[in-house]
């Protein structure tokens, strides 16, 4: 779920196109390279070599020094499709913040993914 969206960001770092984006093994990206036991740096070498995104899953499958089952994979994934802001305050606040970048008035916006689904929305150019 998150090595898609890495992949694409990947590229376009590749490809000089990143714009405002960041790609590294912050932020959400963290999560991922946490889980998998891979390095930015590492995936970002083999990236480069032009590999489409089933040759990078596949690779990523054969270099994870922390291989993962068919069900621990899913069950990450559901988690992180459904992760939002932590309990505390502070968390509450930056994620709020990111929210009203975008819209005062989207309730809708729960999740991480949902905040990025609105964030790449309203950079090209959609209403919020």
């Amino acid at each position: 779920m998150l090595l898609p969206r890495i992949l694409d960001k990947g590229r376009a770092l590749l490809a000089g196109q990143l714009g405002d984006y960041q790609t590294s093994a912050k932020g959400m990206n963290r999560h991922f390279f946490n889980f998998t036991g891979l390095t930015f740096d590492a995936l970002m070498a083999e990236l480069a070599t032009g590999k489409g995104d089933g040759e990078m899953l596949a690779w990523v499958q054969e270099n994870s020094p922390a291989p993962r089952q068919p069900w621990e994979i899913a069950a990450w994934s559901a988690y992180q499709e459904r992760r939002g802001p932590d309990s505390d305050a502070e968390t509450w606040d930056s994620f709020g913040a990111s929210v009203r970048k975008h819209s005062a008035t989207r309730e809708d916006v729960q999740t991480y993914f949902d905040l990025l689904d609105l964030d790449d929305f309203t950079s090209f150019g959609g209403k919020a």
